[in-house]
């Protein structure tokens, strides 16, 4: 039942069995000494009759169920980002309906919700002055406070496209930071992740961009609760890590070196806030816990395999990782098809899918070989491989 035909390098067959069960999940909620996010992704609606590269089709319990899942395995959930596939499937009348079930299903277990704010209402085109991106801030800033949500503060396309250097960036955060009832995380994505935003902070450098972003952290330390940066580069992440503002944190962004961030060095760590933690969710959790108690060898012991299907997932073109952690859920039996928003199970390529398979049986994050098989069977059957 474990054992199937995968496509190998050069165009290629070959059999294949999976080789690991999944890992032993901790009893009860866990404990961590991380702040830890995970971005969630979202889950299509497979009956509804729409054209789904232009139609949104939701399955609202489905996708708060899987946030009730995060939770329960110690998450907190970052909502509404770009693993929801903001900007690339979910517009902001859909992730305001997200946020209001996310926020309602949190109160009753505690959990912990930080919610996307961005200015994705506003088309770049449309954007004619630093005023107009301002406001188009203020809106969604006012729908998450007026339920009561923190604020992760999204990086702008509309901004990126009209500012005319570092001080236009310095002008708009000033004017948003001064006005934020609860700290907020400040998220700067990196233009491999989405390239309307090349130049963020004013600079295709990103370490004179790095100078600009840290003015307005010091500028504004008590408005932030931290920084989560997403340029794929551990030794940009620590450079900037070494000169936060004393109290503002870092929230490690980087999918290809998160384990060794998170572990930190004498000078410091990373918290999280990541995609992947969507993907690996059960891993991350037990990883966590181990770090927690103490224990750095058993969390080095359970992370670092999963590193490889991160890196992996997220490989260039990167905004296009989404589809990889949809497809783990779905060989994990956590919904039972392989759809997306905009219809974007088709990012990836067959050989993409079947490395993803045999990576996810490394890192032990099948957790039911025998179905993630059967489900593996069924895509590779409909690119005609049997």
């Amino acid at each position: 039942m474990r054992s199937l035909i995968l496509p190998g390098p050069g165009r290629t067959l070959a059999p294949y069995t999976v080789k690991n069960g999944p890992l032993s999940r901790p009893k009860g909620l866990p404990q961590f000494k991380r702040i830890a996010f995970a971005a969630a992704h979202m889950v299509v609606d497979p009956l509804a009759e729409n054209c789904p590269w232009v139609d949104s089709a939701v399955d609202w319990d489905k996708t708060i169920q899987f946030r009730e899942y995060l939770w329960d395995l110690g998450f907190g959930v970052a909502e509404a980002m770009d693993t929801a596939q903001r900007g690339m499937g979910l517009d902001w009348a859909g992730a305001q309906e997200l946020i209001r079930r996310s926020l309602a299903a949190a109160k009753p277990r505690n959990g912990l919700v930080a919610c996307g704010a961005g200015t994705d209402h506003l088309t770049p085109e449309n954007a004619k002055n630093l005023d107009d991106v301002i406001r188009a801030y203020e809106e969604q800033f006012a729908f998450i406070e007026g339920l009561g949500g923190r604020i992760i503060l999204m990086a702008s396309r509309a901004l990126a496209r009209i500012a005319a250097g570092p001080d236009d960036y310095v002008k708009v955060y000033d004017r948003l930071l001064r006005q934020v009832k609860e700290p907020v995380v400040i998220h700067w994505l990196g233009d491999m992740f989405d390239p309307a935003l090349k130049g963020y902070w004013g600079s295709t450098d990103d370490y004179a961009a790095m100078e600009t972003c840290l003015t307005v952290l010091e500028a504004h330390a008590s408005k932030i609760d931290g920084i989560k940066i997403s340029l794929l580069s551990k030794e940009k992440e620590i450079a900037m890590r070494r000169r936060l503002p004393k109290g503002v944190r870092m929230y490690t962004g980087d999918d290809f070196n998160y384990a060794e961030l998170i572990a930190g060095d004498d000078e410091g760590y990373s918290d999280a806030l990541l995609g992947i933690f969507d993907a690996i969710a059960p891993a991350a959790s037990a990883g966590l816990a181990e770090l927690a108690g103490g224990n750095l060898a058993s969390f080095n012991a359970i992370l670092e395999p999963t590193v490889p299907l991160s890196r992996h997932i997220f490989q260039a073109p990167t905004r296009f990782y989404k589809t990889g952690v949809v497809f783990l859920a779905y060989l994990n039996g956590l919904q039972d098809h392989f759809l997306m928003l905009g219809g974007q199970q088709s990012g990836r390529s067959v050989q993409h899918f079947a490395e993803l398979f045999r990576l996810a049986d490394a890192a032990r994050v099948l957790r039911d070989p025998d179905l993630a098989t059967e489900r593996m069977r069924r895509v590779l059957a409909v690119a005609g491989i049997v």
